[in-house]
């Protein structure tokens, strides 16, 4: 495929996206349609959805319209490529622009500089105030990728060594001690040979670090009670060097889990009902997922303020539920990997309110200015 010809298919994407289509779904249909793209041309696509995704409202301004044709030109503009190089009508490439089209756009303000839904910009001016700007503004751009380290099997430095035997360059990062940052072949990783024996793992260094903030002891009884796909209950398993439990509403989503256990030499044990009582138990609960929208750009636009609500009710039921888990000195952890306020400070404001015979020992955001994605994380005790 030309370039040209990658865009032109980023624009029939993205049409697809607009009219209710997720975005993955959307791929791989075009992919599975597309026989002649290869492996460079389906990453290359894949990027400009995700780009245009994350400025989805400003792409809008700048090329006039709500079109995918318009979002690709107003993604051109946005990045200082020339769009008659792109608009060529060559072969598969998208056909000239028009005089409207040349005439056609505008820079955006407000709301829409920031990328967000009108409701979502208000929230983050009223929960981060002067930070509002700069969160929204590295929403729209890729994040970074991190690897952890598997202290069960390796240490940073010979994995390292290990991942550039295949061409794959990192760099620790500071914020957690088992935490590498990909800075070359990040989509070679799956196939590399650290992967495929458990000596790294993919995962956010800001959800690596709500693991290290927790207090873990030999002998430990640790309940990952929203383990999902399991990437905090292996962290866990890692640093405490013993069994975990895991529990998900959905045990479907924890179906990838014996097998990442096995490659990473994790003891994990699967519950549907937990019993305590449990040391630790770690809430990493169902959240509007707002502090790694730059890896999941649609979130920012399919959320809507209902759900959000149910979200937060959600939340406070699983807090409520688990209190029972807890054993008389254990600590409950509370995460999300969201920015906003209603989700983290006031949901444990809310829980204390409920519950004024707990403490919250520490409540801690990692920003998304530490490189990571946004996370929170509460650690909760008994008086």
């Amino acid at each position: 495929m030309t370039p040209a010809a990658r865009w032109a298919a980023a624009a029939d994407i993205l049409d697809q996206i607009a009219d209710g289509e997720p975005a993955e779904k959307a791929l791989t249909t075009w992919a599975r349609k597309s026989r002649f793209a290869g492996s460079k041309d389906r990453a290359a696509v894949r990027d400009h959805v995700f780009d245009i995704l994350r400025c989805w409202r400003s792409t809008a301004a700048l090329g006039g319209g709500e079109t995918g044709r318009a979002r690709v030109l107003g993604r051109l503009r946005q990045t200082d490529v020339d769009p008659a190089s792109v608009f060529t009508g060559d072969g598969y490439a998208l056909s000239a622009m028009t005089p409207q089209e040349m005439a056609a756009g505008s820079p955006s303000e407000g709301a829409i500089a920031r990328d967000l839904p009108d409701w979502l910009s208000d929230i983050f001016s009223n929960d981060l105030g002067g930070e509002a700007d700069a969160v929204a503004e590295t929403l729209r751009h890729r994040a970074s990728v991190f690897l952890r380290v598997n202290l069960l099997k390796t240490e940073r430095a010979k994995a390292q060594d290990a991942l550039r035997a295949d061409g794959i360059e990192t760099a620790a990062h500071p914020l957690s001690m088992t935490a590498l940052e990909v800075t070359k072949g990040a989509r070679r990783i799956s196939q590399s040979e650290a992967f495929r024996t458990g000596l790294v793992e993919l995962q956010d260094v800001a959800s690596q670090a709500v693991v290290d903030s927790l207090t873990l002891t030999p002998g430990m009884r640790c309940l990952d009670y929203c383990a999902g796909g399991g990437g905090k209950t292996l962290a866990l398993a890692a640093r405490l060097r013993g069994m975990i439990e895991a529990h998900d509403a959905d045990p479907r989503r924890m179906s990838d889990l014996p097998t990442r256990a096995e490659r990473a030499g994790a003891e994990v044990r699967q519950v549907a009902k937990p019993k305590g009582p449990y040391d630790l138990v770690l809430c990493d609960v169902p959240c509007s997922g707002s502090g790694s929208w730059r890896r999941a750009p649609e979130g920012k636009w399919r959320l809507t303020p209902e759900q959000l609500e149910t979200l937060t009710r959600t939340q406070a039921d699983i807090l409520d539920r688990v209190t029972d888990l807890v054993g008389s000195e254990g600590t409950l952890a509370y995460a999300t990997c969201s920015v906003l306020s209603c989700e983290n400070e006031a949901q444990i404001a809310k829980f204390l309110d409920r519950h004024p015979d707990w403490i919250c020992q520490q409540a801690t955001r990692f920003g998304l200015d530490a490189g990571g994605d946004g996370f929170f994380v509460a650690r909760l005790t008994r008086r």
